[in-house]
């Protein structure tokens, strides 16, 4: 059952970074969860800086991991090179048979994410547990 796989405090390893760039700079947290699933969370605007900010950490975790949940609750805007930073990693992840999947982006993240055409290689899903449960 999905429920039951509420990540236990002793169970997560958080790591976070500030991109330094300034007012626009963006967050980025990284969570070791319960069945070798890394959730992502990005805190900005993932416009050139943005992207620039996270694009080498992204592909680390597409070398390293298999099941990665990318958390755009936070993300204000999304341009062509901050999809870029999304896509690249997916598809080496995707590559190797693992999975990620994109939760909670906004209306106008999203509107960007489904026009690109990224929500067919990367689920978009607005429900945490449904989002876990396709990392399965």
């Amino acid at each position: 059952m999905v429920a039951d796989r509420k990540p236990k405090k002793s169970m997560i390893a958080v790591h976070r970074y500030r991109s330094g760039l300034g007012e626009d700079d963006v967050g980025f947290t990284t969570e070791d969860l319960p069945d070798g699933i890394t959730k992502v969370v990005l805190d900005g605007s993932l416009d050139i800086a943005g992207a620039a900010a996270i694009d080498l950490k992204m592909n680390v975790i597409a070398g390293a991991r298999n099941a990665v949940l990318i958390d755009l609750q936070q993300v204000s805007f999304i341009g062509s090179m901050g999809l870029r930073a999304i896509v690249a990693p997916a598809r080496a992840i995707l590559s190797r048979k693992g999975r990620m999947v994109i939760y909670g982006p906004n209306e106008l993240v999203e509107k960007v994410l489904k026009t690109s055409g990224i929500d067919t290689m990367i689920p978009i899903h607005h429900d945490y547990l449904a989002a876990l449960a396709a990392l399965q």
